[in-house]
C-alpha cells in the first residue's frame, strides 16, 4: 500500500507541476461556460448533440468486449506503414513574399496535419499551430514526421490564431508561448482560453466562443460551428472541460470552413443550409479508424461532409504529420482522391509548403506515389 501512494503521490506532483496540461476553467470562467447549452452542469463537462456518445464509443472499444480484437489491432501489432520513411516533399521556405500580396480572395500554406496559414482579405490566420517536435506532452511520443517548413520566427505578422480544441495536435503549448509578446488575438472555443491564460497569454487578447456565436473583427467573421468530438490534455481525468469546435471565416466576398476534428452527424448539413456555400472546405480526413469513428469522419464520410457543407473545394488535413491512427501514413490522401473522384468535388492536395491561390489553377499530382513503398 505505501508503494501505491508513493506512485500516487509521485503522478500527482508530476501533474501538478506539468504546465504542458494547461488549466480548467474556474471561478467566474466557469460561471459563465455553465451557462452553455452545450455544457451539463451535471456531469460538469460540455456534451455532444447526442450526448453519451463518447462514454458509448469507450465501452464499445473495452478490451474486455474483444480482448482478441484488440491485441491485433493496436499500435504494437501494427504492420501499416504509419510514418513514411524518407521526407515528404515540400516547398521551403514557402513563398511569404507572394502569400503576403493583397487579394481579394483567400490563400493558404499547409504546415501539415491541421495547421494552415492563411490570408483571406489581407487578413493572416494561423490555425491550430503546432511548431514542436511533438504532439504530446512530452518530446518522446506523436513526434512530427520531419521540421516545420517555417520556424516559428520566420512567419508573418499573424493577426489572429484560431483554435479548434484543446487536443495536443492542436493546442501547442510552446507555439502559444511564442506569440504571449505578439500582437495578435486568439480566437477559442468555450473554456479553451483557460490554458492560454495559464501560459501567460494576457485576457485582453484572448476570444471565446460557444456553437453558433458570432466574433467580428474589421471586417472578418469567425462563426464557431459545432464539431462531434471531445476534449482534454490530461486524458479521460479531466475530458470536456472545455469546448470543441469547427470554425467558418467569412469576409465580404470569400469564405472556408475549418473542421478541427469531428465524426460525422448531421451538423455537417446544418452548417451548409445556415451558412454555405464554402469557398474552401479544410475537413478532418485521417487518424480515424472504426473504433473511433464516432469523433473522427471516416474517409467517405470526410467527402460527404464536404457535400453536406456545400464546399467548392475539399482540403483534406489531419494528415501527413503525426502518426495517431493505425492506417498508413498515406492512406487519407488516397482515399480522398477516391471519393473526391466518386463524388464529383473539386480536391486540392498541396505539397507541405505549397503557397496555394484561390485565384489560380494549379496541378498537384499525386506527390506522394513516390514514396509509397511497393
Amino acid at each position: 500500500m505505501k508503494i501505491y501512494f508513493l506512485i500516487v503521490l509521485i503522478l500527482s506532483l508530476f501533474i501538478a507541476s506539468c504546465s504542458q496540461f494547461g488549466e480548467n476553467p474556474s471561478g467566474e470562467h466557469l460561471e459563465k461556460i455553465k451557462i452553455s447549452p452545450n455544457y451539463s452542469v451535471e456531469k460538469e463537462r460540455f456534451t455532444n448533440r447526442i450526448e453519451n456518445i463518447f462514454d458509448k464509443m469507450r465501452e464499445k472499444d473495452s478490451f474486455w468486449n474483444n480482448p482478441q480484437k484488440r491485441i491485433s489491432q493496436n499500435y504494437f501489432f501494427n504492420s501499416a506503414e504509419t510514418i513514411p520513411e524518407n521526407k515528404l516533399p515540400e516547398v521551403k521556405p514557402p513563398n511569404i513574399k507572394d502569400f503576403l500580396k493583397s487579394t481579394e480572395s483567400i490563400k493558404f500554406i499547409w504546415f501539415g496535419h491541421s495547421t494552415i496559414l492563411v490570408n483571406i482579405r489581407n487578413t493572416i490566420i494561423l490555425i491550430d499551430p503546432v511548431f514542436s517536435k511533438a504532439a504530446s506532452p512530452v518530446s518522446f511520443l506523436v513526434q512530427r514526421f520531419q521540421p516545420p517548413v517555417l520556424e516559428l520566427k520566420d512567419l508573418p505578422k499573424i493577426d489572429y490564431v484560431l483554435i479548434s480544441h484543446d487536443h495536443y495536435d492542436h493546442l501547442d503549448m510552446e507555439t502559444i508561448i511564442f506569440f504571449k509578446e505578439k500582437d495578435v488575438k486568439f480566437i477559442a472555443p468555450l473554456g479553451v482560453t483557460s490554458h492560454l491564460k495559464s501560459w501567460g497569454i494576457n485576457e485582453s487578447k484572448l476570444f471565446e466562443g460557444d456553437w453558433w456565436d458570432i466574433i467580428e473583427f474589421d471586417g472578418i467573421t469567425f462563426i464557431c460551428t459545432p464539431a462531434q468530438h471531445f476534449s482534454g490534455r490530461l486524458g479521460t481525468l479531466n475530458y470536456s472541460k472545455t469546448l470543441w469546435a469547427s470554425w467558418i471565416v467569412k469576409s465580404e466576398s470569400k469564405s472556408f470552413y475549418f473542421n478541427g476534428d469531428s465524426g460525422y452527424d448531421i451538423h455537417y448539413k446544418k452548417i451548409g443550409n445556415k451558412f454555405g456555400p464554402f469557398d474552401i472546405v479544410f475537413i478532418d480526413s485521417g487518424q480515424y479508424n472504426e473504433r473511433w469513428r464516432e469523433v473522427h469522419n471516416m474517409p467517405e464520410e470526410a467527402a460527404r461532409a464536404v457535400l453536406d457543407l456545400k464546399g467548392k473545394t475539399m482540403v483534406p488535413i489531419h494528415w501527413g504529420m503525426f502518426n495517431l491512427s493505425l492506417h498508413d501514413w498515406f492512406e487519407p490522401v488516397e482515399n480522398s482522391v477516391k471519393y473526391a473522384k466518386k463524388f464529383g468535388i473539386n480536391l486540392m492536395t498541396p505539397k507541405l509548403g505549397q503557397l496555394v491561390s484561390m485565384e489560380k489553377k494549379y496541378m498537384f499530382g499525386n506527390w506522394w506515389k513516390n514514396l509509397i513503398k511497393n
